[in-house]
């Protein structure tokens, strides 16, 4: 039995060693959410104040989700930092929880022929995804919307929005 007890505890602890590795690159590759689960609120009405947004630039033109963002802002909209998207986007495109939730619909009413997406997120935002057929922002669209169900989803209170605006 001596004889083999030091193959077998090689072998053991080669398998821990595998096992840690492969639980490691799991844990690394795996996808960031530093998402809160939204706030489900009574409201017949959702106004751009209780709405998160962020821009992606999926497109060629340089400046253009931080021109949007500042736009909606303007409009009440509690916005996040403007970024870059590796999705390659034809058509602006909003994207939520699903294509017909309020938050969605409020968000894709200021832009032109918008496309909308859902990903069943529980988060509460909505992301805009621009590229390089981006047909314009409607600056006359409503600031408000009629909610179907007479419940919204607001992001939770632990999330800051980065334009500093407190909701």
């Amino acid at each position: 039995m001596r004889r083999w007890a030091t193959p077998i505890t090689l072998l053991v602890l080669l398998a821990l060693l595998g096992y840690g590795l492969w639980w490691g690159w799991e844990q690394l590759t795996r996808p960031f959410s530093d998402s809160t689960p939204c706030v489900t609120q009574s409201a017949s009405v959702l106004i751009t104040t209780q709405v998160t947004v962020q821009v992606f630039n999926g497109g060629s033109a340089s400046g253009l989700a931080g021109q949007v963002t500042e736009q909606l802002a303007y409009h009440g909209f509690h916005t996040k930092s403007a970024a870059n998207t590796s999705e390659q986007v034809g058509a602006t495109t909003i994207v939520g929880a699903a294509t017909d939730s309020p938050e969605v619909q409020l968000v894709a009413g200021f832009f032109v022929d918008p496309q909308t997406r859902g990903d069943d997120r529980t988060d509460g935002t909505v992301d805009v995804l621009l590229g390089d057929s981006y047909s314009g922002f409607n600056d006359d669209a409503p600031t408000s919307i009629d909610v179907p169900g007479g419940v919204i989803c607001i992001p939770g209170a632990t999330e800051a929005p980065a334009d500093g605006n407190a909701g």
